[in-house]
């Protein structure tokens, strides 16, 4: 149902290099990519994740409440996420841990820009 997700950044290199290293064992990479904005994921035919810079020039504001989550798999992936994020400079939000008993597993991370990012698994 969803065919991507767009989240705004001040420096598109930084953030195309960012994402594609956080997210290339999963099998994404820079699928297209029109200057202003960039498509990362596995496939055109699999969600995709946008990064762009707004189109109003103006900086870009992380939305309070609005947040990408990621389903890399498993609890062992969202660790490695999570850990692959914080070496590569992004901040964390919450530490990788089972947040309701044998529901939901998490990680949560924010990019330079401030956009929150989680990991998660199901169990």
């Amino acid at each position: 149902m969803i065919g991507y997700v767009t989240i705004g950044v001040r420096d598109m290199d930084k953030a195309k290099a960012f994402y594609s290293e956080l997210l290339a064992d999963l099998g994404a990479k820079v699928l297209m990519d029109m200057g202003r904005i960039a498509f990362l994921g596995s496939s055109m035919d699999a969600p995709m994740l946008s990064i762009c810079v707004p189109y109003d020039k103006n900086d870009p504001s992380p939305g309070n409440g609005n947040m990408v989550a990621i389903n890399p798999g498993s609890k062992e992936k969202v660790d490695e996420l999570y850990r692959k994020a914080i070496a590569l400079g992004a901040s964390s939000e919450g530490e990788p841990g089972q947040r309701v008993p044998n529901v939901f597993y998490g990680a949560y991370i924010r990019d330079a820009d401030g956009n929150k990012i989680a990991f998660f698994q199901f169990g």
